[in-house]
């Protein structure tokens, strides 16, 4: 099952985290509330595509959007798209919605936006499952991640 995979590879990564399972939520605030968080601090897995196998997984806090062209220059590519979700199921195990780095079919690179490397900052991360999140320290699972931070994203206003 996708969420053991998940957890089990952030168990094996040692980082100190909390568990939050809590069932489907309707919004990004509803998830925060339940999580006891700020809805900048739910972190969003992105997986975008390079080129015809090559993907990526972009981690975007709750209160921002990916800027395509932030990104673009980031990676110093001319195109990125985003999989459909049948081919990002394919390409990490996971469905939409349940997209985590942690246990991914494969361990394809890791780019952050630059706001999530707030020090003393803790965010969550989907877990594999839908309602089933994981709480960390954001530099400890960037370090971990060996994320590239970027200036990726803009402020989306609510």
């Amino acid at each position: 099952m996708s969420e053991e995979r998940a957890l089990g590879a952030v168990e094996t990564s040692g980082l100190r985290y909390e568990v939050t399972r809590h069932g489907r939520v309707g919004s990004l605030e509803e998830a925060a509330r339940v999580r006891g968080l700020e809805p900048r601090d739910i972190v969003k897995t992105m997986v975008v595509r390079r080129g015809a196998s090559d993907f990526l997984f972009v981690l975007v806090p709750g209160d921002r959007e990916i800027a395509w062209p932030k990104l673009r220059a980031a990676l110093g590519v001319n195109r990125l798209t985003m999989p459909d979700a049948e081919q990002a199921k394919e390409v990490t195990g996971y469905e939409r919605g349940t997209i985590t780095p942690f246990g991914s079919l494969r361990a394809w690179p890791v780019v952050a936006d630059a706001s999530l490397a707030e020090p003393g900052r803790r965010i969550s991360m989907g877990a594999g499952a839908h309602g089933v999140a994981v709480t960390v320290e954001a530099e400890a699972v960037l370090a971990r991640l060996d994320a590239v931070i970027a200036d990726i994203t803009d402020i989306v206003e609510r």
